[in-house]
């Protein structure tokens, strides 16, 4: 209705959020899942030779089932973002802001220092993602609470030379997945997959009113995609979003880590923001609760279509998924709130 932005501010405007239904219908499969490896916060989950990578800090590690992980490559910053070329070729995007493409730095364009996703696409494209032009990967909350979009999509031919800008505008994009000559983009403080023309930057929404924060996007071996979201969208944080002076005033007298805010794990500290007897009632963390974090994988088909997901709900602890990886009927999973990696059995059809 045309007249609803006017009718709200006398009326006050509604907050909702999208239910976990249908695809998204809840379920304990994460919590449920063997760990296949414990290793702090990982993330950037990569299948190179065989070998399972995962990124942690400022350490790459390999892993496999029964080892500890073996740290293979480290680097003077945390690692936000990695790929591998069609050649092989290990590509890593760091912290502070730098982009090392087989062991040597690239030169980036002016602005590009949040470094939050690389794909490569088959004929060697190399798609970028600068998840924000004013504040660092590990400042996302920060960026969200600001409302930020200042995020940018470029990309680099395969032959090699200067990246070049794609897209603006972009509400902090996380996830890559080349299709084509076009990339399929997760951009989380707008809740949606967005598809973008390789050439011209139009834009086209795949998928909207998402219930969570997207992040990364893998292949899946039929031609799909999976999608991990590394946080739950709820009320509170979507009231306070809409709370100009309330939110200035959290971001310059509180903690981030005590913001309220998406996050990766939640229920560590008394000092995060409780909602009284909505999270827990008589010592019982309710797994329906409205929580700060959550775990939550999505199965998406070749028309980009969500089938089923793959949750650990509000009193689980597989929380903070960003990146999974499939791999001969295996599915891992890498949750940075529960500081390990799962490995699921997608092979013999479970699903």
């Amino acid at each position: 209705m045309i007249l609803d932005p006017i009718l709200d501010m006398f009326r006050g405007k509604a907050v909702t959020i999208p239910p976990l239904d249908g695809a998204f219908r809840p379920n304990t499969r994460l919590d449920e899942a063997p760990a296949f490896a414990e290793l702090s916060e990982p993330d950037n989950l990569l299948v190179r030779d065989g070998r399972l990578l995962a990124a942690s800090g400022n350490a790459i590690y390999s892993i496999a089932a029964g080892a500890e992980p073996k740290v293979v490559e480290t680097f003077a910053s945390p690692i936000t973002a990695q790929a591998l070329s069609p050649s092989g070729e290990l590509t890593v995007g760091l912290e502070s802001g730098k982009l090392l493409v087989a062991g040597r730095e690239v030169s980036l364009p002016a602005g590009v220092s949040c470094i939050t996703a690389l794909a490569y696409a088959g004929d060697g494209t190399l798609w970028l993602a600068n998840g924000s032009a004013e504040h660092a990967p590990s400042q996302w909350a920060a960026d969200l609470m600001k409302k930020g979009a200042s995020g940018s999509l470029w990309r680099r031919d395969a032959t090699g030379g200067e990246f070049r800008k794609v897209a603006g505008d972009v509400a902090f994009p996380y996830g890559l997945h080349p299709l084509g000559g076009d990339v399929l983009v997760s951009e989380s403080w707008r809740h949606q997959l967005v598809r973008f023309d390789g050439v011209t930057g139009n834009r086209t929404t795949v998928l909207t009113h998402l219930p969570g924060y997207p992040a990364r996007l893998s292949p899946s071996g039929d031609g799909g995609a999976w999608l991990s979201l590394f946080a739950p969208r709820n009320r509170l944080i979507e009231f306070v979003l809409q709370e100009t002076h309330y939110r200035q005033d959290m971001i310059d007298q509180v903690p981030p880590a005590y913001w309220i805010a998406p996050a990766l794990a939640s229920s560590r500290s008394f000092l995060e923001p409780l909602q009284c007897g909505a999270i827990r009632t008589m010592g019982i963390h309710k797994p329906w609760s409205p929580s700060r974090s959550y775990g939550l994988v999505v199965r998406l088909d070749q028309n980009l279509q969500p089938q089923f997901s793959l949750h650990s709900r509000a009193n689980g602890t597989r929380h903070g998924i960003c990146s999974v990886a499939e791999n001969e009927g295996r599915l891992f999973i890498a949750s940075r709130g529960g500081d390990c990696v799962l490995a699921i059995d997608i092979a013999s059809g479970g699903f």
